[in-house]
């Protein structure tokens, strides 16, 4: 007989436990057992074959050619330096690898541990007491307690229900709601209605539940390899810089080849071509970029947690910065979640008694331990009950849940032998189904007089800023014939910095739209305080907002000011479907298991730390203190990744113009090399690597939220930021290169056209003196990147120490090139007088005074 035929009686008798639950012993023992409640990972990539895949991309087969081709070259041509060239081109490759990799590896490390920080827990009773465990600790026999929000940890026979109503859609597919039951069920295993199976949410109700498999035991174990093998996407960004590397390899090979052709029939030799075409090839590559966005998004989502934001993908990093709107709630994001009864209103005295009883009885907040635990706002009533009147002993018998449909809930309570059906909710629902109203002690007919004065005393609390929920009461049945009791008007402050950081919103060009399910009135005056609104705006409450057509409200959504009230999570979905229909990029914040819809849909879904788990595994965002200022920073921090990958892009493009340029006057006028292949490689995966890295984690510049959200079509590569490359800084740093090459030279006693060996002392000299003028102008570059539109010296000069860092690290690495005789033997370099660095620090001051200077002008353009 399987477990979902037998009553419910007969459950703990199969599985060996009780309704007090499992002792800690026995639960201790089953654990070691049967093991964790886990799903365990379909099989993954080795580290081996991943790090083998670094080897195998494009950019790395172009690389392999060439020193294959090297080697060649060696072997016919044996004497001019190929072989050597070969193994930098594979140490190059080599070293590529192992970056990436480990960025890779860092990155995917640092992802598991966020996980680790939002653990799954779940409510179980052992010893007869409730407790809060790891889900990865429940074994067969545990009985578990699920309610609203909850996603069902294993499979588990259901013991207890009250309206407990589950959405099987992870497991079957299908999202209608299915209510369980206690009740024995003969049909399909898959179709009980008695049995919460792994992976379920819990819509709505409550209920107690019997374990009786886990982890890959469970019908969701059973089917986890198909969904745990889908392979991950790249993000759009890192896709972007692997689509750029791609052209940018593909051009350096063309312009290798183009140049290779004019050398042959200039009647250079072959392999002086080949040469020349290597060498083009490496300049223009950007060899360590993309493991350099890797870790930049990494070093993001790790700044945004220390700002209280954990962010699950390295996407929503990225995606952040293009916000334009910000579709949020109002409790426990705008306002602190810390509800407390501020006011209570009834005809007279005489109702207050009833207005508690309904308080305490029509609840599901409870009082143990000294603890008050629940939804903020039943606690706030529970705890203003007891309070006010003490224990009120009752048995309940029937609970009709709050859903957002309905927006109230009720109770059927027996009272000292009295039956009563205890309702509470929003006012516009629960008044038009009250035919009485309860004044001097007794049932009197409610005359529309008395509904007026019931609104205008509604109305009153919500200009105070107050939530307001109605209390009722019937001796006949649930919701029907109800005698109005009164209301009860409850605060939740506006969390101190939601001010501030809506102003910097509406600095940055992003709109906030407040989408509540309070009253409009309640909703005007928390928007008013925080300055969310500062003029009339445009207000639509849930009849009329569904009485209007999709034009119709995308009409009223281009308003500069609007709140939505009385709005329900399938509300929400509407709105922010139609707002991306209008171009806008979308965040929309949630903590309940209906908002999971509306978070999936949005650009960004930004889900509470206190909300359901449904919530948080929809979102791609988790505030960890629920608070809306930490949006704000987040997207301030999506946007400093963005600009900060810019900014070491701008910085390795530039030295890479610098690199090609020497290549080019060697071709066009027949000078030696000015700078080797084995220099060029140093330079991009050398001396330019630790301040790249330094860049990646540059703080935002003080401008950052003040400029409006970038187009999500914005590319990486901007025309005015290769303009400044290829026109500004690129050129200085070449002019720098070839200045010291050609000083040397000529203080040498070179004359054009005389040729130089490759181990001439004078050449190795000037060819040092090229590297050099380019590092230092890159140290220069540095500081210049900082910024784009701020000058750097107001943000202050040495305020990034990693850059300081990075560029200290880079100085002493060219000093031990030119003056350890190690440096000089690999890179073939050679010592140079103090003259030639004197000669060549002028251009580095120049490059970062013309970049100053832009900037400065550019300021004064916006200005």
């Amino acid at each position: 007989m399987r477990i979902a035929e037998i009553p419910k009686e007969e459950v703990f008798t199969l599985l060996h436990t009780s309704p007090q639950g499992l002792s800690e012993e026995e639960a201790s023992t089953r654990l070691k057992q049967f093991g964790y409640n886990e799903i365990k990972e379909a099989h993954k990539t080795s580290l081996f074959f991943r790090f083998i895949q670094q080897f195998t991309h494009f950019l790395a087969i172009i690389l392999w050619v060439a020193a294959i081709l090297a080697f060649i070259s060696d072997w016919l041509n044996p004497g001019e330096g190929m072989r050597n060239l070969g193994f930098a081109i594979i140490g190059v490759i080599l070293l590529n690898a192992v970056f990436s990799f480990i960025q890779e590896y860092k990155a995917e490390k640092a992802i598991e541990k966020l996980k680790l920080m939002l653990p799954f827990k779940v409510r179980v009773i052992r010893e007869g007491k409730e407790r809060e465990i790891l889900a990865r600790e429940l074994v067969p026999g545990d009985l578990i307690l699920l309610s609203e929000g909850d996603k069902v940890p294993a499979d588990a026979r259901v013991v207890q229900s009250e309206y407990l109503t589950v959405n099987n859609a992870p497991l079957t597919g299908e999202s209608e709601p299915v209510v369980l039951t206690e009740e024995p069920y003969f049909g399909r295993f898959i179709e009980s209605k008695n049995i919460a199976f792994a992976g379920a949410t819990v819509l709505s109700g409550r209920g107690k539940a019997v374990v009786f498999a886990t982890g890959m035991r469970t019908e969701f174990g059973r089917i986890a390899k198909l969904t745990e093998t889908v392979k991950q996407e790249g993000t759009p960004l890192q896709k972007e810089i692997a689509r750029t590397s791609k052209i940018i390899a593909f051009v350096a090979t063309t312009i290798g080849g183009i140049f290779f052709i004019i050398g042959q029939s200039l009647g250079k030799s072959f392999w002086e071509n080949f040469l020349f075409a290597i060498g083009v090839i490496v300049a223009l590559v950007p060899e360590g970029m993309l493991p350099t966005v890797t870790l930049s998004l990494a070093i993001g989502s790790q700044r945004m947690l220390k700002r209280k934001a954990l962010v699950k993908t390295l996407s929503a990093v990225e995606a952040l910065g293009s916000i334009t709107v910000i579709c949020t709630d109002k409790t426990g994001t705008i306002t602190q979640n810390r509800m407390e009864v501020k006011r209570v209103w009834t005809f007279d005295q005489s109702a207050v008694d009833m207005l508690l009883t309904i308080s305490y009885l029509c609840n599901n907040a409870t009082f143990t331990e000294n603890l008050y635990q629940g939804d903020p706002t039943e606690v706030a009533l529970l705890k203003y009950a007891r309070e006010a009147r003490g224990e009120v002993p009752s048995e309940r018998f029937l609970e009709l849940p709050f859903d957002f449909e309905r927006k109230m809930m009720t109770t059927g309570n027996l009272i000292e032998g009295r039956r009563l059906f205890l309702t509470k909710g929003a006012l516009e629902k629960v008044l038009p189904l009250c035919g009485y109203a309860l004044i001097r002690g007794e049932k009197i007919k409610l005359t529309d007089e008395l509904r007026q004065k019931i609104l205008e005393a509604s109305q009153a609390l919500m200009d105070e800023g107050l939530r307001v929920l109605s209390f009722a009461y019937s001796e006949v049945e649930p919701e029907k014939e109800m005698v109005f009791v009164g209301l009860a008007g409850l605060e939740d402050p506006p969390r101190p910095k939601v001010k501030e950081a809506i102003k910097k919103c509406r600095e940055a060009g992003i709109r906030i739209i407040l989408i509540t399910g309070d009253a409009s009135r309640t909703a005007l005056a928390i928007a008013k305080e925080v300055g969310l609104v500062t003029g009339a705006p445009v207000v639509i409450e849930g009849d009329e907002f569904h009485r209007l057509s999709d034009s119709e409200l995308k009409e009223r959504l281009t308003a500069r000011e609007i709140l939505f009230t009385r709005m329900t999570p399938k509300d929400k979905l509407r709105i922010v479907t139609l707002l991306q229909e209008m171009g806008e990029r979308v965040a929309v914040t949630g903590d309940g298991v209906n908002d999971a819809p509306a978070l999936k849909k949005a650009d960004i879904g930004i889900a509470m730390g206190s909300g359901t788990e449904v919530a948080k595994e929809a979102a791609d965002i988790i505030l960890l203190d629920d608070n809306f200022a930490t949006i704000v920073s987040a997207v301030e921090e999506g946007r400093t990744v963005f600009e900060n990958i810019r900014k070491f892009v701008s910085y390795f493009f530039t030295s890479n113009i610098a690199e090609l340029t020497p290549y080019i006057v060697y071709q066009i006028f027949r000078v030696p090399l000015p700078l080797t292949v084995i220099q060029i490689l140093l330079v991009d995966l050398g001396t330019d690597i630790l301040p790249g890295l330094a860049l990646g984690a540059e703080p935002p510049t003080p401008d950052l939220m003040k400029r409006p959200p970038r187009s999500a079509k914005e590319r990486l590569l901007t025309l005015p930021l290769l303009l400044r490359v290829f026109f500004i800084l690129g050129p200085i740093e070449a002019m720098a290169g070839l200045f010291g090459y050609f000083f040397v030279l000529y203080s040498g006693g070179w004359t054009w056209g005389m040729p130089l060996h490759p181990s001439n002392p004078l050449y190795l000299k000037a060819t040092t003196a090229c590297l050099t003028g380019i590092v230092l102008t890159q140290v220069a570059n540095g500081f210049a990147c900082r910024t784009f539109r701020e000058p750097v010296l107001r943000i202050g000069l040495f305020s990034n120490r990693l850059l300081l860092i990075g560029v200290l690290s880079e100085i002493l690495l060219q000093i031990f090139l030119v003056y350890h005789p190690i440096g000089n033997k690999i890179f073939s370099t050679y010592p140079l007088p103090l003259k030639v660095w004197l000669v060549l620090l002028p251009f580095g001051v120049f490059l970062f005074a013309v970049e100053e200077l832009r900037k400065f002008i550019l300021g004064k353009r916006k200005a």
